[in-house]
């Protein structure tokens, strides 16, 4: 038989996630060291929103787009928010089509428990990486997903890409998107 290791999972299918009354993205908005380490899952800070990956992944490279400001939707963000998490968003589907290549990405925010978010009062950007047969008898049968990279190896792949986006908001060439072939019909800033 085989067996599937996935430590990090235990807190969350256990309900050990912690004390309920704090919020897991307020936490990691602080930059101070986090000592339960989620902080070394953040990518990417900015003055007003962070980029950090999701401790339970869809897929390798899932990650989240989220304000420092405890708030719940769109509608109470103010502009400057609104425009650093779009621009981190791109950044991220950037940082993606670089580190994976994958042949699609998942773009959602949902708002509201029936919705799907399980995190309701903090709202948040998903961004997941798709392939091809990416769900498998695994996911469908076994309501499990098998994830093949480390989360530390996520990082490691992932935070340079950002930190150098970060610096250079436009890049001198075109990144390579999933869209690619349809570059050259994009409207020129």
């Amino acid at each position: 038989m085989e067996r599937l290791w996935s430590p990090w999972r235990l807190a969350y299918v256990t309900g050990q996630t912690g004390d309920k009354a704090r919020c897991v993205f307020c936490d990691a908005a602080d930059p101070s060291p986090d000592p339960s380490g989620q902080d070394s899952l953040v990518l990417v800070r900015g003055e007003r929103s962070y980029v950090i990956l999701n401790l339970y992944p869809y897929n390798n490279g899932h990650l989240m787009v989220v304000p420092n400001r405890h708030i719940a939707s769109l509608v109470e963000t103010t502009d400057d928010e609104r425009t650093e998490m779009m621009a981190f968003a791109r950044d991220a589907e950037i940082a993606l089509g670089e580190a994976y290549q994958p042949q699609g990405i998942n773009v959602g925010i949902n708002l509201g428990r029936p919705a799907g978010a399980g995190i309701i009062d903090h709202i948040h950007i998903h961004l997941v990486p798709r392939w091809t047969g990416d769900t498998n008898f695994m996911s469908v049968v076994g309501a499990t997903r098998v994830l093949p990279e480390d989360m530390h190896e996520t990082v490691a792949r992932l935070k340079p890409i950002f930190e150098r986006l970060k610096g250079h908001r436009e890049p001198s060439t075109p990144p390579k998107t999933i869209n690619a072939e349809h570059a050259e019909h994009a409207e020129k800033p």
